[in-house]
């Protein structure tokens, strides 16, 4: 049937040969030159406000042991202890954990009000915390936009079979070396976790009308399986990355097309490439 389409297109030509005593046909490229032009599809301009958050910018935390932070070069007070969750130092960490509880960071809203939000993207690394380290080691982790449930991902446990990337040589082998990298999107349809519909919860239904937003992690004390989240920033695990929430949206008063090879930034001119 291909071969069929490419005679009919007059890509190739075939001929009927007799070869080893038997028929066969033999395909061959036409003698002439051809460009293939694949037209580009056209969307509507999509633009988008990006937020990197360090893992040690939360703005409110309610934690249990087991508990600690560190950053890129040391422990932040000691281990179990959860008001050094609440040292200045905390704003320079790069790895936390606890067994249960939330932590909240504050979004700024720098989408005006003329434009329509289309969808959230929230991009973080994270595992479970377990006693010393377990792979297998469930732990129900849900998040939260503006006191909104979004869905409760049950991390499969707590990484140290080998060191992450990322991970300072000095940290200790015995402790989380890596996570895995999650991504949650909230849009018109639904919300998305690494691209697979997991909950009904749609962007109209986050109340996105404020100046700020609260997003909020936790690991509930209720949770069929409370064991416990450990976060990843850019300098400690297998993504050189801190918490990157991204906030798509589309002018009312603007119905401009762009190019799908290029995604703009913030309205401005084109800076990056997204595959």
């Amino acid at each position: 049937m291909h071969i069929k389409k490419l005679e009919a297109g007059g890509l190739i030509h075939t001929n009927i040969v007799n070869r080893n005593g038997t028929k066969q046909k033999v395909c061959t490229l036409a003698d002439i030159d051809r460009v293939l032009v694949m037209p580009k599809r056209k969307f509507d301009k999509k633009q988008y406000h990006e937020v990197i958050l360090p893992i040690g910018h939360y703005t409110d935390m309610q934690i249990s042991p087991t508990c600690g932070i560190a950053t890129k070069n040391e422990i932040i007070g000691e281990f179990d202890n959860p008001i050094y969750f609440m040292d200045p130092k905390r704003m320079y960490a790069q790895i936390l954990w606890f067994g249960k509880g939330y932590l909240d960071y504050t979004i700024p809203n720098f989408v005006n009000n003329n434009c329509d939000i289309e969808e959230i993207s929230i991009s973080l690394e994270l595992s479970s915390e377990a006693p010393g380290y377990n792979d297998n080691w469930p732990s129900d982790i849900t998040f939260f936009i503006n006191d909104k449930m979004l869905y409760t991902y049950t991390s499969a446990g707590e990484f140290a079979d080998r060191k992450g990337i990322v991970t300072p040589s000095w940290w200790y082998d015995n402790l989380s070396q890596y996570g895995l990298l999650k991504t949650l999107k909230i849009n018109k349809q639904g919300t998305f976790i690494d691209g697979m519909y997991c909950s009904g919860v749609t962007i109209n239904n986050l109340n996105l009308s404020g100046i700020t937003w609260k997003f909020r992690i936790s690991v509930l004390c209720d949770a069929l399986n409370v064991g416990g989240l450990t976060l990843f920033g850019k300098d400690f695990g297998n993504y050189p990355q801190d918490i990157i929430f991204r906030v798509y949206y589309k002018s009312n008063t603007n119905n401009e097309k762009y190019d799908e090879d290029n995604i703009y930034l913030c309205g401005q001119q084109p800076l990056l490439k997204e595959y």
